[in-house]
């Protein structure tokens, strides 16, 4: 019975995704030839109503966001990893800071509005078997977020969790960033979650999953940090936040 349930529902989920990835795809394409900020602007809205269809499949979105944290400022998000919806979900809660990602660049070439938005929204796209490429276009990413004042996004696993637990970081891409990046404050985020709608791959997505979002107090930078301390910072208080969420009773 629970899958005929998430088959229901997962049915009109998939038609309207599809339906604002086509859409969208077409307005990016027209926003962009105005500037990048009308196609940031453009992603902040799609991924709104991304957030919005996930409720068609009873997912339940709770938030925990510092107060500290303010609209039209970069921030670097160092966070776990869990799901490609990830991405939606981050941008959808964070609008206003025209958040950036360092994402493989396989992304950039079939999903429609997405690959777009990777492509030509001053995102990163990195070649995992280029190192010296992928390190490049981190360090790039970092100066031109700093100087426009958005925010980026970086997810040091290098890849999502299937299960949900916090997998080891791979320090190099992060580390860049920053460096690239010194005056960008550092917000530790978690997401609980999010790997349970691709659980089956879509196919069906389940009814009721329950995703929980954790952006904690930012991090100001100071001279002569030492960026290494300052990521093992930020992972420490991912892992607490997980456990705490896993131990807390419901």
């Amino acid at each position: 019975m629970k899958r005929v349930i998430d088959w229901i529902f997962t049915i009109p989920f998939l038609i309207g995704f599809g339906l604002t990835l086509g859409i969208f795809e077409l307005i990016a394409r027209v926003a962009r030839l105005f500037g990048l900020r009308p196609m940031e602007v453009t992603m902040g809205v799609m991924q709104r109503i991304l957030l919005w269809l996930l409720r068609i499949t009873g997912t339940r979105l709770e938030v925990e966001r510092s107060p500290h944290i303010k609209s039209r400022t970069g921030y670097v998000l160092i966070s776990n990893h869990q799901s490609m919806f990830d991405v939606p979900i981050f941008g959808g809660l964070l609008v206003t800071n025209y958040p950036k990602y360092v994402a493989k660049r396989e992304l950039g070439r079939w999903l429609p509005a997405v690959s777009f938005n990777l492509t030509h929204g001053g995102n990163a796209l990195i070649d995992r078997d280029d190192p010296r490429q992928a390190l490049r276009a981190i360090k790039d990413l970092g100066a031109e977020c700093q100087e426009r004042n958005t925010a980026v996004v970086i997810f040091p696993e290098g890849t999502r969790s299937r299960d949900g637990a916090l997998g080891e970081f791979r320090p190099s891409g992060t580390l860049t960033l920053l460096k690239a990046a010194p005056d960008l404050a550092v917000v530790p985020t978690t997401i609980d979650g999010s790997w349970a709608l691709l659980r089956d791959r879509m196919f069906p997505v389940p009814f009721g999953t329950r995703i929980r979002v954790s952006f904690g107090d930012p991090v100001e930078r100071r001279a002569g940090e030492n960026p290494a301390e300052l990521l093992e910072r930020a992972r420490a208080e991912i892992a607490a936040t997980l456990q705490g969420w896993r131990t807390r009773p419901r």
